[in-house]
């Protein structure tokens, strides 16, 4: 794994993230994490209120969260096999710039490519876009809004695998 800077000067020390398969008992925290992300402040409020990641949900899709030294939750990603899609992935506020987002999607991609799939398609949050083209997506088309649940129009791309 990619060693990353941690705290507020972020060379001052670094350590390796452990990746490891979520379980029932992370729900909680997965959730708080979603609901919590200044990502979708503002306009991008709506799609998280009252989200949930469920026991259920985590024992049912390939749900894999980073956790630093310490324990705390740095991120988590779920990749759903059937329909290949990247589900969720989100980074906590604090973690964010430090190479965990690349970290977990290349996890994703090993896990990806284990369950022989091809590609993995991902309808992005807007203005996540960017960071999925740098870490090698490529964008397919538009996947429109649909209102009240999700009010703007999302980007949709596709990782390759392998």
């Amino acid at each position: 794994m990619t060693p990353y800077a941690a705290g507020p000067d972020k060379g001052a020390r670094h350590e390796t993230p452990q990746i490891r398969r979520a379980t029932a008992r992370d729900a909680r925290r997965l959730t708080r994490l979603v609901r919590a992300s200044r990502a979708y402040e503002g306009p991008y409020e709506s799609m998280v209120a009252g989200y949930r990641v469920g026991p259920d949900y985590i024992e049912i899709h390939e749900v894999f969260l980073a956790a630093g030294q310490d324990g705390r939750l740095l991120g988590f990603y779920a990749l759903v096999l059937s329909p290949p899609e990247l589900d969720l992935m989100f980074v906590a506020d604090g973690a964010q710039g430090l190479g965990i987002g690349r970290l977990l999607v290349e996890h994703m991609i090993t896990r990806a490519g284990a369950a022989g799939l091809g590609t993995v398609r991902v309808v992005a949050h807007p203005p996540a876009e960017g960071f999925y083209t740098s870490v090698g997506a490529r964008r397919t088309g538009t996947v429109p809004a649909r209102p009240p649940a999700v009010p703007w129009d999302r980007p949709e791309l596709v990782i390759p695998i392998g």
